[in-house]
C-alpha cells in the first residue's frame, strides 16, 4: 500500500513530537529497535533527533527466538531486552528512549530499571507512519486526558452497558490509574504515540458480570473487526464462558485455550479512549503488516476491555486480548464518562 521511503514530513512529525517530551540539544538519546522493527521508524527517530541536535546512538538487539504455543500480537510486553544487562544500562543512562521495538515495552520486566535512570521513553508503535502522522498529539490531548484520568482516581466503581448485552461491574477503588496523551515530559515516565487513552488496573476479584463483543467491535490482537457477536461471562475477574457460534468466538476460545494459563483468562485493564482523531474504522483501510491497532485502544469514546498481566492483582501471563468495543455507556459511580459511545459530561 505504501512505499517505505523516508519522507521529509515524517522527519518534521517525529522532531515535533520529540520536542514535546523535552528533548534538547546536546541530550544523550537512544533508540532502541530490534532486527526485526519497521526500519522506517528507526532512520525518521534518527533524523528526527539529529535535526533536534540531540547526541543519538542506536541500541540493537536481535529479535527473541518464538517461545510461546501461539503467535504474539500487540501486547506492549516486548522481551526483546531479556538477559540484555548491558542494553538495559544504556538506555537507563539516556536522557530520552525512542522505543522502536515491535511489542513495546510499557509491561516489559526491565522497565522499571531502564525509568529508575530518569529516562523518558515514548514507545513509537509498530504503525506506518502514515498513520502516525494523522494522529500526532497535542497539549490539549493532555488535558483531556488528565481530567479523565481524576475522575477515575476519585471514583470507587465504574459499570458498563450496552444494547447489545454488555453488563460490567468493576471495582475501582485501589485500581492503578493511568493515561496516555503521545508524549511525555516527565524524567522517569513513558508514554506511546499514538496516545488519547485512560485506564487502570483493578485489584484482584474486582469485575464481574457479561461483555457483548457486537459486530464492529473489535479483537486487535487478530487486527480484526468482528463480524458477529460473542458473549463473554466475566466472574470475579476471570472469562468462564465464551459464547458464539461463529469464526470471532471459534478464534477467540482456541487462542485463549492455546496459552494453557488460567490467568490468561483474566482482567488485565479496562478504560475508554479520548482521542478525537482516532478512528475506529481505520483498521479497515491498513494492510496487517502496517497497523499495530494502537489507534483502536484510543478513539475517542470507545470502551477498552484487556485481558492478561495485571501486576496490580498479582497475575503475570503472556496471553493478551485488546477488545474495543463501540457504543457502550460507562459510568464512574452512576455518573457516565462515555455515553452510548461518545465522552459525556466534563469529558464531552
Amino acid at each position: 500500500m505504501f512505499a517505505d521511503r523516508i519522507e521529509a514530513k515524517w522527519i518534521d512529525l517525529f522532531a515535533e513530537v520529540f520536542a514535546r517530551c523535552k528533548v534538547a540539544p546536546g541530550d544523550a538519546c537512544a533508540i532502541l529497535s530490534e532486527t526485526q522493527s519497521r526500519a522506517l521508524n528507526v532512520q525518521l527517530a534518527e533524523l528526527a533527533l539529529a535535526r533536534l541536535g540531540a547526541r543519538v546512538f542506536h541500541v540493537v538487539v536481535p529479535t527473541p527466538r518464538q517461545t510461546a504455543p501461539v503467535a504474539i500480537r500487540s501486547t506492549g510486553a516486548s522481551v526483546a531486552l531479556k538477559d540484555m544487562d548491558a542494553a538495559v544500562a544504556a538506555l537507563a543512562a539516556s536522557r530520552f528512549v525512542a522505543d522502536c521495538t515491535l511489542e513495546g515495552l510499557m509491561h516489559a520486566a526491565e522497565l522499571p530499571q531502564i525509568l529508575k535512570g530518569g529516562a523518558r521513553v515514548l514507545y513509537v508503535s509498530n504503525e506506518h507512519p502514515e498513520a502516525l502522522e494523522r494522529l500526532a498529539p497535542s497539549p490539549d490531548d493532555e488535558r483531556r486526558v488528565r481530567a479523565g484520568m481524576k475522575l477515575l482516581r476519585e471514583a470507587r466503581a465504574m459499570t458498563v452497558t450496552s444494547a447489545a448485552g454488555t453488563d460490567l461491574k468493576i471495582k475501582v477503588e485501589g485500581a492503578r490509574v493511568g493515561g496516555v496523551w503521545g508524549y511525555t515530559e516527565k524524567p522517569g515516565t513513558l508514554s506511546h504515540w499514538p496516545g488519547g487513552l485512560c485506564l487502570c488496573f483493578p485489584k484482584a476479584g474486582s469485575v464481574d458480570g457479561t461483555l457483548v463483543l457486537a459486530p464492529g467491535d473489535m479483537n486487535l490482537t487478530f487486527k480484526r473487526h468482528l463480524e458477529s457477536a460473542v458473549r463473554l461471562t466475566i466472574e470475579a475477574d476471570y472469562v468462564t464462558r465464551i459464547e458464539g457460534d461463529s469464526l470471532d468466538a471459534d478464534l477467540m476460545r482456541d487462542y485463549f485455550a492455546a496459552w494453557g494459563d488460567r490467568e490468561a483468562y483474566a482482567v488485565s485493564h479496562v478504560g475508554w479512549g479520548m482521542n478525537p482523531r482516532a478512528r475506529w474504522d481505520a483498521l479497515a483501510l491498513y494492510d496487517k503488516r502496517d497497523v499495530n491497532g494502537t489507534e483502536q485502544r484510543a478513539f475517542a469514546g470507545n470502551f477498552l476491555y484487556s485481558t492478561g498481566a495485571n501486576e496490580v492483582a498479582g497475575r503475570h501471563t503472556l496471553g493478551h486480548f485488546d477488545l474495543p468495543l463501540r457504543r457502550c455507556t460507562v459510568a464512574l459511580d452512576d455518573k457516565a464518562v462515555v455515553e452510548g459511545g461518545r465522552l459525556a459530561g466534563a469529558l464531552a
